[in-house]
């Protein structure tokens, strides 16, 4: 590792204290992946690598972001790295074909996202005075709406994961004082939608239970945001804790010589609670 002094940073970080650790070599290395790149796309490249469009590979940057995040949460750390290593191919790929397209290039990717942290931290690289996280949040949509041109209001990219949406839009509006004053609200608010939800099923009005069901996850997506929890990452470990628990009680099935899916539901039960006393599941 290589660690620069203060004097040594450019004048804009220099506001930083202590000192910094930067891996060695690494914009050496980060210049060998671009060049390896330039490569696979010459005209004797690889074949495959020739044939990819920004288009096609975009669901990939999906897919990797998804595999790292998988890693992270196994919390096996020497395989989030090569996640991140996949995630990074992915940002290098789609700046080698923008540029030989003329739109774009790694360099203008690199010194945009520079940049916009300097921009997006005027408590560190200028001279404005923000203490707490909270406010350098409010301060980054701030500045984010008058770089961006965009007008002060509420939206979430129609992009976005449904759950994550709905934690965007609760967050600007929290950030904006229209927040529930305390749990307890939002206990008695799932409480209604669920009778809310029970009055639609009984009618039978599939668009009502729809919508009920839609207010009822939003209001348990606030729930987790007001309790400091993931909501994603919440149910991904409850995914994660059933599918060992279910593969448990297959292998249960199995010692008594029978089908998981031919047992009745009373078995089925009796099953999953060996499953829970299960260690790891």
């Amino acid at each position: 590792m290589t660690r620069l002094k203060k004097k040594d940073l450019p004048p804009k970080v220099r506001r930083l204290t202590g000192s910094v650790d930067i891996p060695e070599g690494v914009g050496e290395k980060f210049e060998n992946l671009a060049r390896i790149m330039e490569k696979l796309r010459s005209p004797d490249g690889c074949p495959w690598d020739l044939e990819q469009t920004q288009e096609k590979l975009a669901r990939h940057l999906l897919e990797e972001a998804y595999e790292t995040i998988e890693a992270i949460d196994s919390g096996e750390w020497k395989h989030v790295g090569e996640e991140l290593g996949d995630l990074l191919l992915q940002i290098v790929f789609q700046s080698r074909i923008a540029q030989e397209c003329g739109r774009f290039d790694l360099g203008e990717v690199v010194d945009g996202i520079a940049s916009k942290l300097e921009r997006r931290h005027p408590h560190i690289f200028g001279d404005v005075k923000i203490d707490t996280a909270e406010q350098v949040s409010v301060n980054w949509e701030r500045i984010k709406r008058e770089q961006e041109g965009k007008q002060t209001g509420i939206n979430a990219p129609p992009g976005l994961p449904a759950m994550l949406a709905a934690v965007k839009v609760q967050n600007h509006a929290a950030r904006e004082g229209f927040d529930w004053i305390n749990i307890d609200g939002i206990l008695s608010k799932i409480d209604e939608e669920i009778e809310e939800l029970r009055e639609a099923r009984d009618k039978g009005a599939t668009e009502a239970i729809e919508r009920e069901t839609g207010d009822l996850l939003f209001t348990i997506v606030n729930l987790a945001r007001r309790l400091d929890v993931d909501p994603e990452q919440a149910l991904r470990r409850s995914v994660r804790e059933f599918v060992r628990r279910y593969a448990c009680m297959e292998k249960e099935a199995d010692k008594l010589g029978l089908e998981l899916a031919g047992m009745s539901l009373d078995e089925k039960d009796q099953l999953w609670r060996v499953a829970k006393t299960q260690k790891g599941v």
